[in-house]
């Protein structure tokens, strides 16, 4: 092979890999086109299948793969402390898609290469999710779904579910059309049969997308729906600094709750059951400030409903705690939810001594405490002898798969997810984090309200798709009648047992191929050179046959 055949291998397998990892950005909100998730993975899969390269080639795409889907998605991240920690961030997440190019690579080989190609997808976003510092989920194949067929398998298999059957359908129609083109004719068929089969998954899901919303629609019986208000108060400033303005925060909230009541007053508006605000709406802590407890209590009175008030209380241990109220106007707080997934290097910072050497800001990050007990509030319904029982997801939660998860097994009827964008300016960070919750929504059948300081909140059906939001930097109110679920979707019940059972054969499956690598006497190739061009036929099998 000729050198000048080498690189022109390695040029077409690198864009290849590139090109993959920028239609993956494109999938994502504000975007939401589904279909380049699909292809993305399709991409990828061809980089990694044609001309059987080396591990180290397949470490490579993976790597280039995940620079061009993470430095687009989360340029959010810098635009107030500089794009250190942005691309620092993209550059750690690609080298986890460094690991997936070396394990899929080598995993492949053991035939059936779509399908461990998908079971090696889905155990690097789990690795992903879970370590260092207890993961970072963002990104998940899953959240950039919004409005696809396949999105209804989130109640079937949970997000890792979702996530599996984006990447087995990718790499299917990959590899359909990589043996189309590659096959011997008297091959053909059967190769392209076999592999086409993987899709039956994937379309039986998009043919139960009917059936999944008609099981999500509530019963006809009293008390199973709630009129809720979620109240968008805005900050006086975007930026690190909004909080130096807090009882300009706060007064904004009772403000916008107090025109609701007079809307409720003048007919324009029902009553709601509960008035939902959002994270850092008081950050004035009303535990130990008697004139921010006076104007919550005027406000819940006003409004003649319970306030879910996003808030920070000072511990007696010096760790402040990001903390959901419950307050009800004539007995002040009854119910407390402390958020139990805190954000590192916001709410806290791992390794600070360290990593203040890199970023003036590092001083700029808390020392917040992470909170126990149940994740699902118990809020009293105004002139009724009954209560609703409300999931929590504050902010950075919802992109955990067990937070939403503990809400509904603890009773939650809807999730509530306050957030606080402010620190985000006017970036698509508030789009993308709207997206996990409609995928929540889906996934367990239950409705979801956003709940945000300056935008975007908004009021999610069970089905995932938004029935009313409000705009960026903007005050404003959302009052709808949403339904109250008791059943539990298969994901719900399942937890993350379809996640376990799918890392595990990932697992099984790697260490047979290294075994098998390590018998016959394989030995990693050359850098990115020693592959075979991107003419030639798919890999390999053990017994010679293309696969």
């Amino acid at each position: 092979m000729t050198r000048a055949l080498l690189i022109r291998t390695w040029l077409i397998r690198t864009g290849t890999a590139a090109a993959g990892g920028v239609a993956m950005w494109a999938s994502f909100p504000p975007r939401n086109l589904w279909f380049f998730g699909v292809i993305s993975l399709g991409l990828l899969y061809a980089s990694l299948a044609v001309g059987r390269p080396g591990v180290r080639t397949g470490t490579w795409c993976g790597f280039v793969w995940g620079a061009a889907f993470w430095l687009p998605l989360l340029p959010w991240i810098g635009v107030y402390v500089g794009p250190l920690p942005w691309v620092a961030l993209s550059i750690v997440l690609a080298l986890y898609l460094a690991l997936f190019g070396a394990i899929a690579t080598l995993t492949m080989r053991l035939g059936v290469a779509p399908l461990w190609f998908a079971l090696c997808w889905v155990t690097v976003e789990w690795a992903r999710s879970s370590f260092p510092f207890g993961g970072f989920p963002w990104g998940a194949t899953a959240f950039g779904q919004v409005d696809s067929p396949l999105t209804s398998v989130a109640a079937l298999g949970g997000v890792p579910g979702l996530s599996f059957v984006v990447a087995l359908t990718g790499a299917g129609v990959a590899a359909v059309i990589i043996l189309a083109v590659t096959r011997p004719p008297r091959l053909r068929v059967r190769a392209i049969g076999a592999v086409a089969a993987l899709a039956v998954g994937p379309i039986a899901a998009a043919a139960m997308w009917p059936s999944v919303h008609a099981a999500n629609t509530p019963a006809d019986r009293p008390g199973s729906t709630l009129t809720i208000a979620a109240i968008q108060g805005n900050v006086p400033r975007l930026g690190l600094d909004f909080n130096s303005q807090r009882r300009a925060v706060l007064d904004n909230h009772v403000a916008e709750t107090l025109r609701l009541a007079e809307a409720i007053r003048a007919g324009t508006q029902p009553r709601p059951d509960v008035v939902l605000w959002p994270e850092n709406a008081s950050d004035i802590d009303p535990l130990d400030n008697s004139d921010a407890a006076e104007e919550i209590t005027a406000a819940s009175r006003a409004v003649g409903a319970p306030i879910l008030v996003g808030t920070l209380i000072d511990n007696a241990d010096g760790r402040p705690t990001n903390t959901v109220l419950v307050w009800d106007g004539a007995n002040g707080p009854i119910g407390r939810y402390d958020k139990h997934i805190v954000q590192p290097f916001g709410e806290y910072l791992p390794w600070r001594s360290f990593f203040r050497h890199f970023s003036s800001y590092a001083d700029k990050a808390g020392n917040f405490r992470a909170g126990t007990g149940s994740t699902a509030l118990t809020v009293p319904v105004t002139g009724t002898d009954g209560s609703v029982r409300v999931g929590v997801s504050t902010c950075w939660e919802v992109a955990f798969d067990r937070s939403a998860r503990s809400a509904v097994d603890a009773g939650a009827q809807f999730l509530y997810v306050p957030t606080n964008n402010a620190t985000f300016g006017r970036t698509q960070m508030t789009y993308q984090q709207l997206a996990m919750s409609q995928i929540r929504a889906v996934e367990h059948g239950r409705a979801v309200a956003v709940a945000a300081t300056s935008g975007i909140s908004a009021i999610v059906a069970p089905d995932g798709h938004v029935t009313s939001r409000t705009e960026f930097f903007a005050p404003g109110t959302l009052v709808s009648t949403i339904p109250l679920h008791v059943n539990r979707t298969l994901a719900t019940r399942a937890g993350a047992i379809p996640q376990a059972v799918l890392v595990a054969l990932t697992l099984i499956g790697f260490l047979v191929a290294l075994v098998r690598r390590i018998k016959l006497g394989e030995h990693v190739r050359a850098e990115t050179p020693g592959d075979e061009p991107l003419t030639t036929a798919a890999s390999t099998g053990s017994n010679g046959e293309q696969t």
